[in-house]
């Protein structure tokens, strides 16, 4: 595919953070700009747990890149995921939906198409415990959650009933801690009432992870005091221990100080433990013949660029440097660090004192109605204060004035009324069952 007016083509792989970042700062550069993306919509993962429970709705987490980028005139946007790298020839092939595939050219390439769930090595888990990654993946974990209270209405008091009631949460970082905790405030409060044979108060939730404490990288002060709201919210911790199988009828998880082996009978599943690189960064990585760590991250100069390939630059949870987190605000400051440094050189002005120098902003996580965790260098807050800055967070990061207010009004609505308005989810097909499972799960 050709690109206008011979004016240099930057080609952005990813429509995450950090590459509309990037390519906001390309809005005025002499040079072509395409976006390659596989869905073409830009996904606010941050709040993608609400949309599984049902406190969002997909349109206020999402925005398509079209619109993201219609008023930028030497930008298009292109569907089709990115399945090899040629250096030499300075060109990507890329797949369509049908099978086929095509080829861009560019001149400048920014690389950023984020992480996937990993399940450390056993794949086969996924279609048991589906991660929180996509848009697909919520709406999945959506008809679960709800599919399991229905389940259980029709069931006769005794241990399968028991089993539909029964959520265990894989990972106990900010995700998994902020799905755990809305999945109780979903029963106590949003179908408390609803049901008839059922009490949705009793479902229990489980949280499990390796670490000590959920939140651990928050600070031994903020993890405990997630420990209290959680345990207030009824949820029940299994820390310090590693799963080592899930099934359609629940998981097994091995203690990792005395070794002791307990099995947990849970009809849901929900994994956010772990991320790993997409398998076209391993082709990248082949390619420009650069060394992957263990997460399959590329390690990068002190300017994000490739070692070796001044015209490649690495951003967002592929980027290896320094130790850097795989958050969102990483990856933005690095959309834009690349989008200046491909400016600057279009213009002919030095890159040379060009080094990357990230911003932390801290971090936040929302454990349940008025209890948040904040953390900001020196700062520490928690319960309502911190909720609150969580909530402000958020809403400045979300894209656009329409998808602020709509999404601010939908809190108030859900706080003052204890209401979810995006309850609606897809059965699936019967013939998707496998082995005799119902298709909810």
């Amino acid at each position: 595919m050709s690109h206008e007016g011979g004016r240099p083509h930057v080609v952005i792989i990813g429509g995450g953070f950090g590459g509309t970042f990037a390519a906001r700062r390309l809005a005025k550069a002499s040079v072509a700009v395409t976006v390659l993306d596989r869905s073409t919509t830009n996904l606010f993962q941050p709040l993608l747990y609400q949309c599984a429970t049902g406190i969002l709705s997909e349109g206020q987490i999402t925005e398509p890149l079209r619109a993201m980028l219609e008023k930028q005139k030497n930008t298009r946007v292109v569907q089709g995921e990115a399945l090899d790298l040629d250096p030499s020839t300075k060109t990507i092939t890329v797949g369509r939906r049908d099978g086929s595939e095509f080829e861009l050219t560019y001149d400048y390439l920014v690389v950023a198409v984020g992480m996937r769930q990993s399940y450390f090595g056993h794949d086969e888990f996924e279609k048991f415990a589906p991660g929180m990654k996509t848009l697909d993946d919520a709406l999945l974990i959506r008809r679960r959650i709800y599919g399991a209270f229905e389940m259980a209405e029709s069931l006769p008091p005794g241990e399968e009933r028991q089993r539909w009631l029964t959520f265990a949460v894989v990972g106990a970082g900010p995700t998994g801690v902020e799905l755990a905790g809305q999945i109780r405030e979903l029963a106590e409060r949003t179908i408390a009432k609803e049901f008839h044979d059922i009490d949705p108060r009793e479902a229990r939730v489980i949280l499990f992870d390796g670490v000590e404490a959920p939140l651990n990288t928050f600070g031994p002060e903020l993890a405990t005091r997630a420990v209290k709201n959680l345990e207030d919210l009824g949820v029940e911790l299994q820390m310090g221990v590693m799963v080592t199988d899930v099934d359609a009828e629940g998981l097994t998880a091995q203690s990792s100080t005395d070794g002791e082996i307990k099995r947990f009978a849970a009809k849901t599943v929900m994994w956010t433990a772990g991320v790993q690189a997409v398998d076209f960064v391993q082709r990248v990585a082949k390619a420009l013949s650069v060394d992957q760590d263990r997460l399959g991250r590329i390690g990068v100069e002190r300017d994000l660029t490739v070692p070796g390939h001044p015209n490649i630059w690495i951003v967002g949870d592929i980027m290896a440097l320094n130790n850097l987190p795989g958050v969102a605000e990483v990856a933005l400051q690095g959309g834009m660090h690349a989008g200046r440094q491909i400016r600057r050189h279009v213009e002919g002005r030095p890159r040379d004192v060009e080094a990357f120098r990230y911003y932390d902003l801290g971090s936040a996580a929302y454990i349940s109605r008025f209890h948040g965790v904040v953390n900001f260098h020196r700062i520490r807050l928690s319960g309502f204060l911190g909720w609150f800055v969580w909530g402000f967070i958020h809403l400045a990061f979300l894209h656009g004035s329409r998808h602020r207010s709509s999404t601010l009004t939908t809190w108030l609505y859900s706080i003052v009324r204890g209401r979810r308005t995006e309850r609606a989810y897809p059965l699936g097909d019967m013939s998707d069952a496998e082995g005799g499972r119902n298709p909810l799960i």
